[in-house]
């Protein structure tokens, strides 16, 4: 099995040379073309992949979610992959490399796009646990002083500014990208609260959108600028809470719209709202600044219909829907789930 692996990393490794050295601008075009269609939407699912079985689960499952309309499914993985190179950050239960390249052979059979994701900044701690990362190296915090059981706390997050630590996360996205022979890879990026602490010897008095804009251009720099894959990330702190909404984690300290344009506008920006609006400029917004936009819903169903209708309305500026579905149902019955049932096959006939 082993010797299997290593043939199929190598012809991976092998292709994806041919591929930046011929075709290093194919990525880029606004007219991707995703299951063999130029201009066909881009229909989502976004779905929790933590570990083999669920993996397994997801190589029977592909088909259904083909035939329900999905074209293009992102598994957010994070630590739960089988790392080669730091396996100390494997959570412990995680994705095979073996398991993720038959995910991604199933999913060109079935027409579906693979892309994984890794959350990046924040999102280093989750329902009381610290990431693998934080959790071994506390230097890396950007609130080292802070704990989990302090209230204010939602998620801790990593320095933007720390040494050494980039080289780190680019060795785990390239492991990912590699299992799941990715030609795209999700960076989250989302519900960044902390970064630009005062306590932070390195970030401290610097600007927080800065800061964001910085890690942002350095994972764009590696995954795009090295490695010619397409970048996505959620764009809730590029839009900032005039577009996005409050809560009770944002304060004026980490409005961080203002990166917004200090990165660049070939990353595809997941614009993802749950609440029913009459409208959601941030679509305009986006598009008007020059990325292209993948509106992202949930539940309610409701909620999810209206925003996949003003998306529809506004089909010259979006690149299509994605349903986001954070474990409401399980991936064995993700085709049945309504917000995938009922929203993608709207989008089937739809070009700009």
């Amino acid at each position: 099995m082993l010797t299997v692996y290593h043939a199929r990393v190598r012809k991976k490794t092998f292709l994806k040379k041919i591929r930046r050295a011929v075709l290093p601008g194919w990525l880029f075009c606004s007219s991707l073309a995703i299951g063999g269609t130029t201009n066909e939407a881009w229909r989502g699912v976004h779905l929790w992949l933590d570990n083999d079985p669920d993996a397994r689960t997801l190589v029977q499952t592909l088909p259904a979610l083909a035939a329900a309309g999905a074209n293009t499914v992102v598994v957010e993985v994070n630590y739960s992959f089988e790392f080669q190179t730091h396996p100390e950050l494997r959570n412990p239960k995680f994705v095979t490399a073996i398991s993720a390249h038959t995910l991604a052979a199933t999913a060109r059979k079935c027409g579906i796009r693979l892309i994984p994701e890794f959350n990046c900044l924040g999102h280093q701690s989750f329902g009381g646990k610290v990431s693998p990362l934080l959790r071994l190296h506390p230097e890396f915090s950007e609130t080292p002083s802070l704990s989990l059981t302090n209230k204010n706390v939602y998620c801790l997050e990593w320095c933007p500014s720390a040494p050494g630590l980039n080289k780190i996360i680019f060795s785990l996205i390239d492991e990912m990208a590699d299992g799941f022979e990715a030609d795209a890879f999700h960076v989250g990026m989302d519900e960044v609260y902390l970064v630009g602490a005062d306590e932070c010897p390195r970030c401290h008095g610097k600007n927080p959108a800065q800061l964001y804009a910085m890690q942002v251009c350095a994972l764009h720099d590696h995954i795009v600028g090295e490695h010619h894959l397409q970048m996505l990330m959620w764009a809730d702190r590029v839009i900032g809470p005039k577009y996005q909404g409050l809560c009770k984690y944002d304060n004026a300290h980490n409005d961080l719209s203002a990166s917004i344009d200090l990165i660049p506008k070939d990353i595809v920006q997941c614009d993802w709202h749950y609440e029913w609006k009459k409208d959601y400029p941030s679509i305009q917004l986006l598009a008007g600044k020059g990325f292209q936009v993948w509106p992202a819903g949930f539940l309610p169903l409701k909620a999810a219909a209206q925003f996949s209708d003003f998306a529809l309305m506004h089909r010259s500026q979006v690149v299509g829907y994605l349903a986001t579905t954070w474990n409401e149902t399980r991936i064995a019955d993700s085709p049945g789930w309504p917000p995938i049932k009922e929203i993608l096959p709207r989008w089937r006939e739809t070009a700009k």
